[in-house]
């Protein structure tokens, strides 16, 4: 404005600050969606098989809600800004599973694994709750980078003094109680190689020699964290727990491309990973005998000595069609020991079919990606890996266990996270989904922090 022939110009107001929504009570609705969904589930499979609702259903879903619901207050109360969805699909994937391996006992009265999974699913949200009341910081786990990494080879050596199942020993049982150590190792390599690679990610990325189109580091940086990638691998191929083995080598290439930025480690990972793959089909039976099966799914047919576990697979899959048979009226049973582990995604292909089943792969894509949203949000590295090394995890062993039983490539032995049956696979698959709750948290609050009060 003009004051006394002098111009003064007004200042603009400064805009109102905007605080990030919490978004908790979003959180909070999904969460009792995916409770009444699972108890729906649950409700359907003995109306199928008996023409009435189970008598534990009420207890079941009470039992679930609280669970869920003691989680969605202790990310209220530590991580107010974490990603609404994480806990939901962590409380629907766990409840889906639990639905299908109760489906699954009802075919096998004297192995009941229902009641056992919820117990273990139980010590999994307690640990969640755990991880995430006490963890205030994920880049305190920075600080523990070589304890875990000896923590982690602990863990994949035990099982080489008990004995062996079904051709592997990835078990340790002692009076009737067993857990599988290497699901635990996985979360620690991950850190380490997270602490690891951000402490050295220019010396990866910009010093050593260049061979081609891709730039070596030294030995020097890069030789520990391959030393300790090749012993870990190692164990497992000597336990024959080649499943892990190959989860463990894709984390690896996975890390080392996101902390270098070089994509030629993964063309060097992908043709390493082919090799070893031939050279371990061919020299050790119980993968060649893996190998022939993919290659010739129906030959034990054409002998005469009926289909063998991935041919009933195949036949679950074509059986359920589109839509599905419906819950509790699948045959997935006949494929046999292994139906409520391995091949439990059989059961959900045949009874809710090709909709259902790519749901269920929908919801473990979109826990990946917000796993992946949360690193590149974050604006310090071990954060960043840390957060896409564990949803890599994941999303690797969807890849490999779906791939295995729909013939893509030989079976490998692992469990599908959430939906098998296997304690310390549910519960450390809850310790992942607490990591990246934390990280998540970080992500969102950083910026909130720049906005102000």
């Amino acid at each position: 404005m003009t004051n006394a022939g002098t111009t003064v110009v007004e200042a603009d107001a400064p805009a109102p600050a905007v605080r990030l929504p919490r978004r908790r009570g979003i959180e909070l609705a999904l969460i009792v969606l995916a409770v009444l969904l699972s108890v729906y589930g649950y409700c359907d499979v003995g109306l199928a098989k008996n023409g009435t609702v189970p008598p534990g259903a009420a207890g079941y879903g009470a039992g679930l809600g609280v669970l869920a619901l003691l989680a969605h207050i202790a990310v209220r109360l530590r991580a107010p800004y974490a990603d609404p969805l994480l806990l939901p699909i962590g409380v629907l994937l766990n409840g889906v599973g639990l639905v299908l391996i109760y489906r699954l006992d009802l075919e096998t009265p004297g192995d009941r694994a229902a009641p056992t999974q919820l117990v273990w699913s139980t010590l999994g949200i307690a640990l969640f709750i755990v991880v995430v009341l006490l963890l205030r910081d994920h880049r305190v786990l920075q600080r523990y980078a070589y304890v875990s990494v000896a923590a982690a080879m602990a863990l994949l050596i035990l099982p080489i003094f008990f004995p062996s199942v079904n051709g592997a020993r990835i078990w340790i049982r002692v009076a009737g109680f067993s857990i599988q150590p290497g699901e635990f190792a996985k979360v620690l390599l991950a850190v380490f190689f997270a602490a690891y690679l951000a402490a050295n990610r220019n010396a990866l990325a910009y010093a050593g020699r260049r061979v081609w189109r891709l730039q070596l580091p030294t030995g020097r940086v890069l030789g520990p964290i391959v030393a300790v990638w090749l012993l870990s691998v190692g164990v497992l191929v000597l336990e024959r727990d080649l499943g892990t083995s190959l989860l463990f080598f894709g984390l690896f290439v996975v890390l080392l491309y996101v902390a270098t930025g070089r994509t030629g480690w993964i063309a060097v990972g992908l043709l390493l990973a082919s090799l070893g793959a031939v050279a371990v089909g061919w020299l050790e039976p119980h993968v060649h005998n893996r190998v022939e099966d993919w290659l010739h799914p129906f030959a034990s047919i054409e002998a005469g000595q009926g289909p063998n576990q991935l041919a009933q697979s195949l036949f679950s899959f074509a059986a359920g069609g589109m839509l599905g048979t419906g819950l509790g009226l699948g045959h997935s049973i006949l494929i046999g020991f292994a139906a409520k582990s391995d091949f439990i995604l059989a059961t959900a292909g045949e009874e809710l079919g090709l909709a259902g089943i790519s749901a269920i792969f929908l919801l473990y894509a979109l826990l990946v990606e917000r796993g992946y949203r949360a690193g590149l949000a974050l604006r310090e590295p071990f954060g960043r890996l840390l957060a896409v090394g564990l949803s890599s995890i994941v999303a690797l062993q969807v890849f490999v266990i779906a791939g295995g039983v729909t013939g893509l490539i030989p079976l490998t032995g692992m469990a599908m996270p959430f939906l098998a049956q296997g304690g310390s696979s549910v519960v450390t698959n809850w310790a992942i989904v607490a990591l990246l709750i934390r990280v998540s948290d970080s992500a969102r609050s950083q910026y909130d922090r720049e906005v102000g009060p």
